[in-house]
């Protein structure tokens, strides 16, 4: 894995960090590579129930993609499709992650780096945080994926609003329209957001996983029309588990639960 994306684990919490403070934490071509490694490499360790993405140093998350790519990768639609398929295989991954995962937001959050927030179940911004998807700006166009998580996650009219007017909003903004799911003061940031994921990673894993599949479904499929039978007994399968067992005997022993996945 190469130094700009770094991989941590800690009490089961997985950390990863876009490490380019000096360029913002901007995310080239080699990047959404090694991020969608690192995404895959997370999803499939026993030992991490919860991820974190988030931007070394102080200014930003992510400032987008790298604008110096343009030439070599997205000067013409035949180069632009090779750097699509890393840059949407990346954000597919995070998105797909079995485990819940979660933005930790400080600073610049800007293009691919607030799209790159959206693939991420929660995101939690400090108050000094600065948001805005500016393709207008430089005449590109959002991709159908990423339309429609900012879609899911704000509405079209708010969608239309960072869309047209390119305009950058600060993190109150991002909260009242949805585009981010709590605030805290820049301080209190790294705690919270830990203490946050320390707190989801105690809870039953195979719970977390399953609501995931199960919002996944209900996102795409509305009318729930259709549903393959596995789709139709998850809900119910998880109590052939350990797990699904395991909450109601924790509650009646009085005593706090042990799951273990499984």
């Amino acid at each position: 894995m190469g130094s700009s994306i770094e991989i941590n684990t800690d009490n089961s919490i997985g950390t990863i960090t876009l490490n380019r403070p000096d360029q913002l934490n901007a995310i080239n071509f080699e990047m959404w590579g090694e991020l969608k490694a690192a995404a895959e490499q997370l999803s499939e360790d026993p030992n991490v129930r919860i991820v974190i993405l988030r931007g070394a140093g102080d200014k930003a998350f992510s400032s987008g993609a790298d604008i110096k790519d343009f030439p070599a990768h997205r000067s013409s639609s035949s180069l632009a499709r090779e750097y699509a398929k890393s840059f949407e295989g990346a954000l597919d991954a995070v998105e797909s992650m079995p485990k819940p995962t979660i933005s930790m937001i400080n600073g610049i959050c800007i293009g691919g780096g607030c799209e790159l927030s959206m693939a991420t179940d929660l995101r939690i911004a400090s108050t000094s945080s600065v948001f805005a998807v500016p393709v207008a700006k430089i005449g590109v166009l959002v991709g159908y994926n990423e339309m429609r998580r900012l879609v899911q996650l704000v509405g079209r009219g708010h969608a239309s609003n960072l869309l047209l007017t390119a305009r950058k909003i600060d993190g109150y903004e991002a909260l009242r329209i949805g585009l981010i799911t709590d605030l805290v003061d820049q301080e209190n940031l790294v705690d919270f957001t830990y203490k946050l994921a320390l707190d989801i990673a105690s809870y039953a894993p195979l719970t977390q996983s399953g609501h995931k599949k199960i919002m996944h479904t209900v996102l795409n499929n509305p009318s729930l029309s259709a549903l393959s039978e596995k789709e139709k007994v998850l809900p119910l399968s998880i109590f052939d588990t350990s797990d699904g067992m395991e909450g109601y005997r924790a509650f009646v022993e009085k005593r706090s639960p042990k799951f273990e996945g499984k």
